[in-house]
Formats: C-alpha cells, structure tokens, sequence
C-alpha cells in the first residue's frame, strides 16, 4: 500500500469516527509486515545414511596387519585400532593431527562388521565423489558415536608446518598448455619411485598436495609462501625416504631423489621449516565398545 492510499484511508476512517478501527487496522498490517519478513521456517534436513547393523569385537591375535573394505554398502575391517577408524573412515585426517583420547585408542585392535540398508546403499552410490566421501565419513562418525560414545571437537593450534618457497636459482615452472580449461593431477608409485603429474594447475594446488602426501608422512602441512600466480604443467618424480633405505637383499637401491630434494631440482621449489596454525581433531571422550 503507497504512503498516499494509507494517508488517505486514515483521514476518512477518523472523519467517520472510526478511530478504533484505525488501530486495529494498524496492527494488523504491521504483524502481517512482520511476518512477511520473517524467514520461513527451514526444512528439517533429511537425515544422512546410516549402518543399519554392526557388530565390534577386539581382536586379540596379538599381531598382524590391519585391513579395511567397503563395498556395496557393506564395511568389514580386521585388526584396527580406533584410532585408524577416526583417521581414515570418519574424519580424513592424518594420525599426528589426533590428539587426546585414551591410550588404548591406538592400541587396543578390533574387527568391525557394519552393514547399510539396501535402498541407502543405492541412494549413496549413486553421489559424485565428494558427496559421497561426506556421506561415507557422516555414517562413521555416527557410527563411532554409538558404540564407542565418542565425543570430539576441532580446534586450530600453532603447529610446525613446511613453507613452500622458491629455490635459490628461482622456479623452473612451466606456463600450462592447456587452453580449455581442463585441469588435474595424477600420481603413480611403485615400491622405489614416486611420480606426480599435474596440468593446469597453481602452486597453491601444488601445496595442497603436498600437505597430503607429508602430513600423513610427517604430520605437516604445506603453506604455499612463493607468491608465484598462474596456472602450470609439470612433473615432480621422487624416492620416498622409508624406500630408499637398503634391503637385506639388494643393499641400498640406486634411487632417485627425495620429495626435498626433487622440489628444488625439478620444480626450482623448497620447503623451509615453519610454524603455523593447523586444524586439529582434539578427542574428548572414548569408551570400550560393550558387547554386541
């Protein structure tokens, strides 16, 4: 309603003496201006898949290596440690960026059976890989929520960290060729080598993958520090250290350079030891699963 109509409405109804009316004509208008601009109640958000069964029990081989699957809505793991269910099946975060808990989350072992519902198992096959991931780590966090009441928070402490920075000689990065906008990397190892291609992509996409491969490694991440723009294509091949230790069999390898060293060789890039803020998972409460 214009200014104008409201004026003239108003002097006709007290003209009349209908002063009354006025007022409740008012507030009317005004609660229903009010709750016009007021935001709808949101939707309750569907809930995220769950395991629909699981059974825990310790593992008390007393040895052996840890394994995991997931497979059609199906999760069976041996041998692992609670701490490895946090790390890799609920949180994606390297082991040295958990910290608290008792002791016994990294060494007491269990086997893990869990099992979804066929009609969610179809729903959560069928996301992109992200969401997919999301939902995956959602199910595992419930997951240990019920039967281990665990209980966490994240929190961002100054930590050491590596900064990426260029070499003494200046970067040897190469402008990318690529004119359509495409753009990724891709990584092949073998039990003496490691090789990282990449295209179209910056120095800050470089440092992420850095910090995936040396903060599970090592427990940093990687801040890139160059200062460098664009995008670049290149190829970064290494020796990780625990490979290039000599072998009963064959005596010390003849391998190539390590992640440090390949950087500067290759790229015209180092790493420079820092401190940093990192986000960390910090565990409040963990208790023994009780029997199923």
């Amino acid at each position: 309603m214009s200014c104008m109509s409201a004026c003239l409405g108003r002097r006709q109804w007290i003209s009349l003496g209908l002063a009354p009316l006025l007022a409740v004509a008012l507030a009317t208008a005004s609660f229903a201006q009010s709750s016009a601009s007021q935001p709808a109640t949101p939707a309750p958000a569907a809930a995220a898949p769950a395991f629909e069964v699981a059974a825990i029990k310790v593992n008390n081989s007393g040895g052996g290596n840890s394994s995991s699957n997931t497979n059609d809505g199906r999760f069976t793991a041996s041998n692992v440690t609670l701490k490895s269910l946090i790390q890799y099946e609920a949180y994606g975060i390297p082991g040295p960026r958990i910290l608290g808990g008792p002791k016994w989350i990294d060494t007491t072992r269990f086997d893990v059976e869990a099992k979804m519902d066929e009609a969610e198992a179809a729903q959560l096959k069928a996301l992109d890989r992200k969401q997919n991931g999301e939902q995956t780590h959602a199910m595992f966090q419930q997951l240990l929520a019920d039967r281990f009441k665990l209980a966490v928070h994240w929190e961002t402490r100054e930590l050491p960290i590596y900064a990426l920075v260029a070499a003494k000689n200046g970067p040897k990065l190469q402008p990318t060729t690529e004119l359509n906008g495409g753009s990724g990397t891709s990584s092949h190892g073998s039990q003496t080598s490691r090789e990282l291609k990449a295209t179209n992509q910056t120095v800050q996409d470089l440092a992420e993958t850095l910090t995936q491969i040396l903060s599970e490694e090592l427990g940093r991440n990687v801040v890139d520090k160059t200062g460098i723009e664009g995008k670049y294509d290149f190829t970064l091949k290494w020796t990780p250290e625990t490979d290039a230790a000599p072998t009963a069999d064959n005596g010390a390898p003849d391998s190539g350079p390590s992640l440090f060293t390949a950087l500067q060789e290759q790229l015209g890039l180092k790493l420079e030891s820092a401190k940093g803020p990192v986000k960390v998972l910090v565990i409040d409460h963990a208790e023994m699963p009780s029997e199923n």
